[in-house]
């Protein structure tokens, strides 16, 4: 204290007020600058549960792309006719109808012709059908209830299930991840997803599956959430976007695997194909029974909702396991964590958001970012496709080409945000899914009618490549949309209300994708509108991307203020803070001594300024008050 007071006197007082002694800054709110380093940084335990976080995402893609070999559309043919007819067969190809999805039925007759039907007309009168499915199964959800023609929409209100309960599984859980904590979410979500999921199989009617399968899909999200969430906040800054781009890898990975999978449970003895495909993709998830020992609560959730004495005991648990000696530890965290023991934890919901200025703009713009990346992803998948393919023993080339899509753009994304960062990313990619789609809306149409008038196969032709074309292109920059805005919002969002944000933006994605289900119920009627609306949302995209913040190199906000820190930067240096209000450079060098010194030779300046304001205000303006006002104090002092 003695040595403190020394350096007072040694620094004169000025302005005539003694200067008090500033506190030192807390280390525990900074934990990535703090708080982590002392503890070894991104050591070797850390790498371990992060590890631990990717195993399940290969096991997630699995269930993520199960609608696609559970619902499928078979092809059939009618065997018992209620008419005379037949010889009349149906067959599930998307491509005989131009304006229709994968629902939609074509009905042949071997002799006489073909004819269409949506499940209302004369020709799906028919008691009994043989159905075959051309995705590796040979009997699933359609073909075990015989959901066509009359019964087709409960297939859609089956892929409606997943969805929605996912939905819901965001937004609830991630409100639980941040009152709870995330540990408690990501095992409660692994025993109910083993429980609804292994149920799911022995569904006894489309009824039960489609309710089964929306719990089944609410664990889904739970888990899914509490993994991203635990993966985010166990990396420092330079390790965030590598991980979270592994994990989305092995996502794709079970995409990949999935039609593998699928072949292996044909022909199951004593138990139908999907049946065994059910148990094979839910099955896995015992392997994550283990994590209620060996994966821990987030350190950084609970420093932030300030459980201290948690906190304590899991920060020697990873000093010990990193080889890090806390006695030693110079920094003094320890130090300071020992003092803030007494405090009770404080915990914040997602609701606190909305008496923020600039977080809540920031978690909004990113949910419509996400909605607009999946809901415009489907129109260019529904682009894609060839109206006029045929079924072949490659059946699964739609699927293998959009998880292809998807490999690409994970390997894209990782060069472009080093280069560009989040902003500039997800700036770049939304312009180019913007110009894909208005591009496939507009201009193909006025090449196809200005240029080629009288060759109408060759227009046609060309019409057909360049929209697939572009339907790749904005597949591709709309995939990566989606993904940087969940990456983005997870940065941006403070650890005390991450899951809810997190959820949200989830939730918006949900119904990006929900949008797919609906257009094949309505038998894709308003498909152009609905791209239209998609296409003018890229655009107003564009301009609110503008004003993000750049996370990129920062430590992850911990509180509703540190979130509110973020300001927006400039695209070409994201490192640099830009501020919104325009800075003017004065010149001070005239300007010699404190007021201190000045009342000292004589209180000249208090004259001078007592002379000015005796001065009309029109007459200072018109005579340049201020000059005479500088004049006059160099010329008195």
């Amino acid at each position: 204290m003695a040595g403190s007071r020394s350096e007072v006197q040694d620094h004169p007082s000025e302005n005539g007020f003694t200067p008090l002694e500033r506190p030192a800054p807390r280390l525990l709110p900074h934990i990535d600058g703090c708080v982590l380093p002392s503890l070894g940084g991104f050591g070797k335990h850390q790498k371990q549960l992060v590890v631990l976080t990717w195993i399940p995402a290969l096991f997630i893609g699995f269930s993520q792309f199960s609608d696609y070999f559970l619902l499928a559309q078979p092809n059939g043919t009618c065997v018992q006719p209620l008419g005379n007819d037949s010889n009349w067969t149906m067959t599930s190809q998307p491509v005989t109808v131009p304006t229709s999805g994968a629902p939609a039925l074509q009905l042949k007759d071997n002799g006489t012709g073909v004819g269409y039907g949506d499940g209302s007309g004369l020709l799906c009168a028919c008691k009994e059908w043989r159905l075959e499915l051309q995705t590796g199964l040979s009997q699933n959800v359609v073909t075990k209830w015989n959901l066509v023609c009359d019964s087709a929409w409960k297939v859609h209100i089956a892929k409606f299930s997943l969805l929605v309960g996912s939905i819901f599984g965001y937004l609830v859980m991630g409100v639980m991840a941040d009152w709870f904590g995330r540990h408690p979410v990501l095992i409660l979500s692994v025993l109910f997803m083993l429980v609804f999921g292994l149920t799911v199989a022995f569904s006894v009617n489309v009824t039960m599956f489609s309710t089964l399968r929306f719990f089944e899909g609410f664990c889904l999200a739970g888990l899914a959430l509490s993994l991203y969430v635990l993966r985010i906040e166990l990396c420092l800054p330079g390790w965030r976007f590598s991980m979270t781009m592994v994990a989305s890898f092995l996502k794709v990975g079970g995409q990949l695997l999935m039609p593998g999978v699928a072949a292996l449970c044909r022909h199951w003895p004593n138990r139908d194909d999907w049946q065994v495909l059910q148990i094979v993709i839910i099955s896995p998830f015992v392997l994550m029974l283990p994590y209620v020992w060996i994966f821990p609560e987030s350190l950084r959730w609970l420093l932030a909702t300030q459980q201290y004495r948690r906190s304590k005991a899991m920060m020697l648990r990873i000093a010990r396991k990193n080889q890090v000696d806390m006695t030693t530890e110079p920094s003094g965290v320890l130090t300071e964590l020992e003092q803030e023991l007494h405090k009770k934890p404080q915990r914040t919901c997602i609701v606190k958001m909305m008496s923020t200025r600039n977080l809540w703009k920031n978690i909004v713009v990113l949910c419509v970012n996400s909605l607009t990346g999946y809901g415009i992803h489907h129109c260019f998948s529904r682009s894609m496709m060839d109206p006029e393919a045929q079924p072949t023993a490659m059946c699964h080339a739609d699927y293998y080409t959009m998880a292809g899509i998807a490999v690409a753009t994970c390997l894209a994304l990782c060069p472009a945000v080093g280069l560009m960062g989040r902003r500039g990313g997800l700036l770049t990619f939304m312009i180019i899914t913007a110009l894909a789609s208005l591009l496939q809306l507009g201009l193909l149409n006025l090449i196809g009618k200005y240029s080629l008038r009288h060759d109408t196969v060759l227009r046609d032709t060309l019409n057909r490549k360049f929209s697939v074309a572009f339907s790749i292109i904005g597949m591709f920059s709309s995939h990566a949309v989606s993904t940087l805005s969940i990456f983005f919002c997870a940065e941006i969002t403070p650890t005390v209300i991450r899951g809810g944000g997190l959820g949200l933006v989830l939730a918006s994605a949900g119904f990006g994708m929900l949008t797919a289900p609906i257009m094949e119920l309505h038998n894709q009627k308003g498909y152009f509108l609905h791209h239209v609306i998609f296409a003018c949302c890229t655009l107003l995209c564009i301009i609110c991307l503008l004003l993000l913040p750049e996370p990129r190199g920062q430590p992850l906000p911990e509180s509703l203020a540190d979130g509110e820190t973020f300001t927006r930067q400039t695209l070409l240096h994201p490192g640099e803070q830009h501020l919104l209000l325009a800075k003017y450079d004065r010149d001070y060098s005239r300007v010699h001594d404190t007021p201190l010194h000045l009342t000292a030779t004589g209180g000249a300046t208090v004259a001078v300024a007592t002379a000015l304001a005796a001065v009309p205000a029109s007459y200072a303006l018109a005579t340049g008050g201020e000059v005479i006002g500088n004049r006059a104090i160099a010329n008195g002092v």
